[in-house]
């Protein structure tokens, strides 16, 4: 059996990701703040297995808990592969540097990169005696390599993010059993992050109309194409660990 965990599998991309995952002898662990009623529909069809948790990923003093609690959801005995997508995160707050409330950005780099860089170490470490496939693909952007005015934020982490990666990359080189890893931009997606970047007020986030665009010339994925390609590529032969690559 293969295990999947996917963060923020409620909605947008992550859910994208899971219903492309369903299929036999699959196993996903979906963990978010709400459930997907899709996903939930889905659940013991298709000799596929979907366990949810619920779990807000700015409480990072929880996530090692979190962990040990998805691992014993986890038969390592038939495993044929664990795979993790650390997909979960946020655009708020949107705006100058210095008008962004310290909460705010806090809860950001919380969500978008310490708790994903902790769920990883986790895994590696709850996974490290295992003879199996390990893989994970962490979500990131082009936000991440360019800057965008009212995005520090969002830019600052998406960067960590890849560097992250590289790292982690580095470090398992040497590993018995290694945990492959990449970051991968998966495109512009029409998710509800794309529709609250198009109702924040231009004087806040500048680039406002390009992506109005983007929507009214149909240049946006749909989230079960993206989740197709990150599937793809998550079961591919040419994963390449410690790549960042963008899926355009």
């Amino acid at each position: 059996m293969k295990h999947f965990i996917i963060t923020g599998a409620s909605k947008g991309l992550g859910e994208g990701i899971a219903l492309e995952l369903v299929g036999p002898n699959h196993h996903i662990i979906s963990f978010s703040r709400s459930e997907s009623p899709q996903l939930k529909s889905l659940t013991g069809k298709n000799d596929c297995i979907i366990d949810f948790l619920l779990f807000d990923l700015k409480n990072t003093e929880e996530v090692d808990e979190l962990m040990f609690k998805v691992f014993s959801l986890i038969n390592t005995g038939n495993s044929e592969g664990i795979y993790l997508v650390n997909n979960a995160g946020v655009i708020n707050p949107v705006g100058p540097s210095e008008e962004n409330h310290p909460d705010d950005v806090e809860n950001h780099i919380k969500i978008n990169l310490i708790a994903p860089m902790l769920i990883t170490s986790c895994f590696i470490k709850l996974s490290k005696h295992l003879e199996t496939v390990k893989r994970i693909i962490n979500i990131s952007s082009g936000a991440a390599k360019f800057p965008y005015y009212g995005w520090s934020s969002y830019c600052t982490g998406k960067a960590g993010i890849d560097m992250f990666t590289q790292c982690i990359a580095t470090e398992q080189q040497k590993q018995k059993y290694p945990v492959e890893i990449m970051s991968v931009a998966p495109g512009i997606i029409d998710t509800q992050m794309q529709e609250t970047i198009r109702n924040t007020p231009e004087e806040k986030f500048i680039h406002k109309k390009k992506f109005i665009e983007y929507k009214e010339k149909g240049h946006l994925k749909s989230p079960s194409d993206a989740g197709k390609s990150i599937k793809e590529l998550l079961l591919s032969d040419k994963f390449q660990s410690g790549k960042i690559i963008d899926l355009l």
